[in-house]
């Protein structure tokens, strides 16, 4: 075991972000995002906001200057009240000068289309979100929806399928809920897990960073640990 010690070398997170080497053939590669605190919980007080710090927003950000794709659940968009996804000029910059569109677009997926189309995240008509949904939405959610996001039908909203309509991207990233990253677990999809780990323990109920109705076992290796002033950020990648 190697011990790791305050009085390290200090990074910039967006410069460590995109100085990794990311993607494969065949498929994008899946970076999965998210909080927790020490006791395992993804949600306090209804959010992530009780449980993230400035460190963690930073590295937040950072990530979102890397991926062709941001995907989150509906529940979490509502959850987190989401805005419109916007970088600042010096990442837009480097997003640029790497190949890519100046800031990842948005795609929530969402079976009942429980959205309302007055959300702040689809206050950005130069960014329109896409929605991902199946045969089974609402008809009337649909066409309000249409108003002020890209909505697209796809045979069902299986990670799979999302993962086939997204198959041009170099590199997707999910940032939630449990319910969607326990999907991708499932099958099997995750490449990277950026975990930070906040020095909070809560109990109750929360759920965890992946749930489903039944467990799933994919093996990941430790990459890398930062610590910032409270918590820890952890790079944990495929194993194979």
């Amino acid at each position: 075991m190697i011990r790791t010690e305050p009085g390290g070398v200090v990074v910039d997170p967006v410069e460590l972000q995109n100085a990794y080497s990311r993607g494969h053939e065949g498929r994008p590669w899946l970076v999965a995002n998210f909080v927790a605190t020490v006791d395992g919980a993804t949600v306090v007080d209804g959010g992530s906001t009780a449980i993230n710090d400035p460190d963690d927003k930073a590295m937040f950000a950072a990530l979102r200057s890397v991926p062709d794709f941001i995907v989150v659940g509906a529940g979490t968009v509502r959850a987190e009240n989401y805005r419109p996804v916007t970088l600042d000029e010096g990442r837009r910059s480097a997003r640029v000068s790497a190949g890519l569109e100046p800031a990842p677009h948005l795609v929530i997926m969402s079976r009942s289309l429980d959205l309302d189309p007055a959300s702040r995240v689809f206050g950005n008509p130069e960014h329109r979100v896409t929605v991902l949904t199946d045969g089974g939405a609402p008809a009337d959610r649909f066409a309000a929806l249409s108003e002020v996001a890209d909505v697209v039908r796809l045979r069902d909203t299986h990670v799979i399928e999302i993962i086939h309509y997204l198959r041009m991207a170099r590199v997707v990233l999910c940032e939630g809920g449990p319910s969607l990253m326990g999907q991708f677990v499932a099958a099997g999809l995750i490449d990277e897990l950026a975990l930070t780990v906040a020095p909070l323990l809560v109990g109750g109920e929360s759920p965890r960073l992946a749930h489903g109705p039944s467990p799933s076992r994919q093996e990941m290796s430790l990459d890398r640990v930062l610590y910032g002033d409270r918590s820890l950020f952890l790079r944990y990648l495929r194993a194979s």
